[in-house]
């Protein structure tokens, strides 16, 4: 409790908390603190030889070769053994969502759709599959308005 009182009493604080609920609104502030929180969750990634922890956010995309799952993030690519439907279980908490039968795709990471294809904020283009192509349009539309 003592560190909220000096985060109350702190007048730069108050200030930019202010300024902040002015411009944004309390909704804005919930949304602010939800995503700083997404953002420091992580993601382990285990093989038979090796164990890495991935911050969540830096995650574009998971692909499924057999049951070989490879992840592409900020920092390079990852591979793990395993199933899609798996890690879609975990990582749709954080705005993940499957685009055709072996991708699932960041919604955070999607700049554009265009026709059938995602276009990530890294410039990669993923092939998205006719029976994922509403619910993807939908959930990119809902994530960008907030």
């Amino acid at each position: 409790m003592n560190e909220l009182q000096e985060f109350i009493f702190d007048k730069k604080t108050q200030v930019n908390l202010i300024s902040f609920l002015k411009q944004y609104g309390i909704h804005g502030l919930e949304q602010a603190l939800k995503a700083y929180i997404n953002c420091q969750q992580e993601y382990i990634c285990k093989n038979k030889t090796s164990i890495s922890k991935i911050n969540i956010y830096d995650i574009y995309y998971l692909e499924i070769q057999k049951h070989n799952i490879t992840i592409y993030t900020t920092n390079g690519t990852y591979k793990k053994y395993g199933s899609l439907n798996n890690e879609l279980k975990f990582l749709s908490h954080y705005n993940f969502i499957k685009c055709n039968q072996s991708c699932i795709v960041s919604l955070k990471k999607i700049k554009t759709i265009c026709n059938n294809y995602i276009i990530l904020t890294n410039n990669t283009k993923i092939h998205m599959s006719r029976n994922y192509a509403s619910k993807v349009i939908l959930s990119f539309f809902c994530i960008s308005s907030l």
